[in-house]
């Protein structure tokens, strides 16, 4: 893929300082930290290394990346090692993939209980898939399953919901033997939607009786517990949206179909077309006009708003196993399916390497030499080396 013309990193450097004027006192220090860290990603303040190439000779200096998730630059090789470790966990059967979406009337609330509120759509969702295969009504097994957290919808607005990725089949409830889902479909999406708006909305009324929501603004009458109550009523009478995507491949395709969405930020850097008087230009896909391509724009200002509603408290996961594959238990349900399914584990991908080609001739570039941010610095400007792309720390 092509380097991208133009960079979140550079609308902050053009825009950043005049929005945290205007907004920085609704700012948290997480949200100053993810701006300051994109602004300096592969810059000479990050310091950098110098790269020798191992057929020609010829040398260039790589800066270092910031490594921080919510920058579009650094996920990558990110994606690559994830991806690499989980090689080793797949199963040899079809795969699942069901997106539970939070109602848009509890945006507000959620972006006022980030955290409290991110890790009850985890959880409510994966206690709805665990129940309902459970149920002999429907599969009648244990199942495992890996969830994604996305906040963001395309045009970049807050859009809340959870993409888990399911092995099709579970294990029998006393482990005896493997049950294989249906090739059409995992489980009713109906009953998926009922019984995950039921554990949300009750988890939110235990939430308000023990004082942990909190209102701010517009949201302050919530407060009240009649009010409340009131609202979740009219958020029950409503369908919640759970959306179940056809079955795609085995283990083969898995890996690849995870790479969309494991490490994806609110919006690429290959999004952007254009900033031009204070406006950001970007393409997006209108799901509601039949999925058809798009490009929207607004002003820098909404444009970082938009982006930075995204950013996560710091030390929550993001990415999250449950049921089978829950950590605690991982490696024992692994072992046990595959002796059902008879099928042997297969080879751990080796954890990727960011290289980069000589420019010349395409051969290894090795490191030589590290270079803190001070020598980098002080280089004149003429002979400032350029960007390269290599997730360094």
């Amino acid at each position: 893929m092509t380097r991208p013309t133009l960079e979140v990193a550079d609308i902050l450097r053009a825009c950043g300082s005049n929005f945290l004027e205007r907004h920085g006192s609704h700012l948290a220090s997480q949200h100053r930290k993810v701006m300051d860290a994109i602004v300096r990603c592969r810059t000479a303040a990050l310091g950098g290394h110098r790269d020798r190439c191992s057929g020609c000779g010829h040398q260039a200096i790589s800066y270092n990346s910031c490594r921080n998730r919510h920058c579009p630059k650094c996920q990558g090789n990110a994606r690559a090692r994830w991806l690499a470790a989980r090689s080793a966990e797949l199963l040899p059967v079809p795969y699942f993939h069901i997106v539970f979406t939070l109602p848009h009337e509890l945006s507000a609330l959620v972006l006022q209980n980030k955290r409290l509120l991110y890790d009850l759509l985890f959880r409510a969702s994966a206690a709805t898939l665990l129940e309902v295969a459970c149920d002999p009504k429907h599969l009648g097994a244990e199942i495992g399953l890996l969830s994604v957290l996305h906040t963001w919808g395309q045009n970049l607005q807050h859009h809340p919901h959870v993409h888990c990725v399911v092995p099709g089949g579970g294990l029998a409830l006393d482990g005896s033997r493997w049950i294989v889902a249906s090739s059409r479909f995992f489980l009713p999406v109906r009953v998926l939607s009922r019984v995950f708006r039921g554990k949300v909305t009750a988890e939110l009324k235990q939430l308000l009786l023990q004082g942990k929501l909190e209102f701010h603004g517009s949201l302050q009458e919530l407060a009240a517990p009649e009010r409340f109550r009131r609202f979740l009523r009219q958020l029950f009478m409503k369908d919640w949206v759970v959306y179940a995507k056809p079955p795609f491949g085995g283990a083969e395709h898995v890996l690849q179909y995870l790479a969309r969405y494991t490490h994806r930020v609110a919006i690429s850097n290959h999004r952007l077309v254009s900033f031009k008087d204070d406006r950001v230009s970007f393409r997006w896909k209108d799901y509601a006009a039949g999925s058809k391509h798009k490009v929207m724009t607004i002003s820098a200002d909404e444009f970082l708003r938009r982006f930075l509603i995204h950013v996560l408290p710091k030390g929550l996961v993001r990415i999250r196993h449950f049921g089978l594959f829950a950590n605690r238990k991982r490696s024992a349900s692994l072992l046990r399916c595959r002796f059902l399914l008879n099928a042997a584990a297969p080879p751990q991908q080796p954890a990727p390497t960011a290289q980069i080609k000589c420019p010349l001739c395409s051969k290894p570039m090795l490191v030589v030499e590290r270079i803190t941010s001070q020598q980098l610095l002080s280089v004149p400007s003429s002979t400032t080396p350029p960007k390269h792309s290599f997730d360094s720390s």
